[in-house]
C-alpha cells in the first residue's frame, strides 16, 4: 500500500517501511514518534482513493531515525566580468531522516512495517574436488 501526504509544502509518496527525508525538526530526537495526517491519496496497485483535497481519518505513522542529517553542500557564486567581482559563499540544508511505519486509511486494511528477515545463511558449498595433475604431453617434432 502507497499513500501520498503533504508535510512542509511538499509532497511525498510513502510505503511502510520506506525512509524519507522531511524538513528539518529541532524538536524531534532519534527514536521519537510522528504522524502526518495530511493524507491527499492513498491505495494499492489494483485500487486506489483521493481525496478532496485530504482522506478524511488516514494516517501514517513515522519514527525519527537521524535528528538531523545534512544534505550535500550546494556552491553559489558570483562573478561580475572585467570588473574584478568574485564572490563564493555555500549553504549546507539539513534534514530529518524518518521511517514510515504504519499506514491506515478507512476502507483498506492497515499494513505496517514488515519484520526484517534474518539473512539466509549460505548454503554450505561441496568441498572442492583437488585436480589430478594434468598428464603430460610431449609434441612431436
Amino acid at each position: 500500500m502507497f499513500a501520498i501526504i503533504e508535510d512542509g509544502g511538499r509532497q511525498y509518496r510513502v510505503q511502510a517501511g520506506d525512509k524519507v527525508h522531511i524538513d528539518y525538526r529541532a524538536e524531534l530526537r532519534d527514536g521519537d514518534s510522528l504522524r502526518f495526517e495530511r493524507i491527499l491519496a492513498a491505495g494499492t496497485e489494483a485500487t486506489a482513493t483521493i481525496g478532496q483535497p485530504l482522506i478524511t481519518g488516514a494516517v501514517v505513522e513515522a519514527t525519527v531515525v537521524d535528528d538531523e542529517v545534512r544534505a550535500r553542500k550546494l556552491e553559489i557564486g558570483k562573478f561580475r566580468r572585467r570588473k574584478g567581482h568574485i564572490r563564493h559563499n555555500g549553504h549546507i540544508q539539513r534534514h530529518t531522516l524518518v521511517r514510515v511505519m504504519a499506514i491506515e486509511v478507512p476502507g483498506f486494511e492497515t499494513v505496517h512495517r514488515a519484520a526484517r528477515r534474518p539473512d539466509p545463511t549460505p548454503a554450505e558449498t561441496p568441498a572442492l574436488a583437488v585436480d589430478a595433475p594434468a598428464a603430460e604431453t610431449t609434441a612431436a617434432v
